[in-house]
């Protein structure tokens, strides 16, 4: 007979002595892969959540990093800093956001430094001294070089020149003008010899001409002063000819255009005495 018709109803096993076998109790294998289901789930979800958690850039905590006091704790001693609430960013957090736009504003306690020119066709505004309002009428004015102190402007053969002055009467009266408000433009000056003439530059040379009315002549004979110190050193521009300034070269008195060099400034440079007649 076989074993399996032997055996007792499993539901009166204390007839012959035989239990059941609960270890393959019906279901347990189940509830097992179950469980195991649950864990492998939890796990997963737990992983999911902490890589989403990573990569939207929240920042993670950060351990304090020990800081030396200073002079006034013991030497010595280390203090733990307390972590900021927002602690440090990840690498890779600040990677989509932009650069801060740098601002075009200057502080406001640093002067602008003005950059040297090397050459303009006429003084810029900063340089250029101020002009006054109005010039008052004088008479008997002589007009004396800067940097020929021993020669001033004398009508010589109608042009003027930059000439050294003796001791005869006609010399000095020559170089004796008489400055008056400037005939194209009340601010500035002209100037007017003893016989009656004005000095005007023709072909850009200053000459001495009897006035003859004409808008051309008046802006000729018309010259604007711009002051470089207050001893008085002043240098002389055309109003028909913005730019062009006055100045001797070779002694004879020219009308030029602006050069930002040391010898045009002395040379456009003059001061303006008392009358030598």
């Amino acid at each position: 007979m076989s074993e399996e018709k032997s055996r007792p109803p499993q539901d009166r096993p204390w007839e012959s002595g035989w239990a059941p076998d609960t270890t393959r109790a019906p279901g347990t294998r189940r509830l097992w892969l179950a469980g195991a289901l649950a864990l492998a789930t939890v796990s997963a979800c737990v992983t999911a959540i902490t890589v989403l958690e990573n990569e939207s850039g929240e920042p993670a905590p950060q351990a304090a990093e020990p800081t030396t006091l200073g002079s006034s704790a013991p030497g010595g001693l280390i203090s733990f800093a307390t972590p900021s609430k927002s602690g440090s960013p990840t690498p890779d957090a600040d990677r989509g956001r932009p650069s801060p736009t740098p601002t075009t504003s200057a502080p406001t306690s640093a002067a602008p430094t003005p950059k040297p020119q090397e050459k303009a066709p006429k003084p810029p505004a900063s340089e250029k001294p101020s002009k006054p309002s109005k010039p008052p009428a004088s008479d008997g004015t002589s007009i004396r070089s800067v940097n020929y102190p021993d020669r001033h402007w004398r009508v010589r053969d109608g042009y003027v020149r930059l000439d050294q002055i003796g001791s005869g009467p006609e010399q000095r009266e020559d170089a004796t003008f008489r400055r008056v408000a400037g005939l194209a433009d009340p601010s500035c000056y002209s100037f007017r010899t003893a016989d009656g003439r004005y000095l005007r530059h023709r072909s850009f040379v200053l000459v001495a001409n009897t006035n003859d009315g004409s808008s051309l002549f008046r802006k000729d004979a018309t010259f604007c002063p711009h002051y470089w110190s207050p001893s008085g050193t002043l240098s002389l521009e055309s109003v028909n000819y913005p730019g062009r300034f006055l100045r001797h070269r070779d002694f004879q008195i020219r009308l030029d255009p602006y050069e930002n060099s040391h010898r045009y400034h002395s040379d456009a440079s003059f001061q303006m005495v008392a009358g030598l007649a």
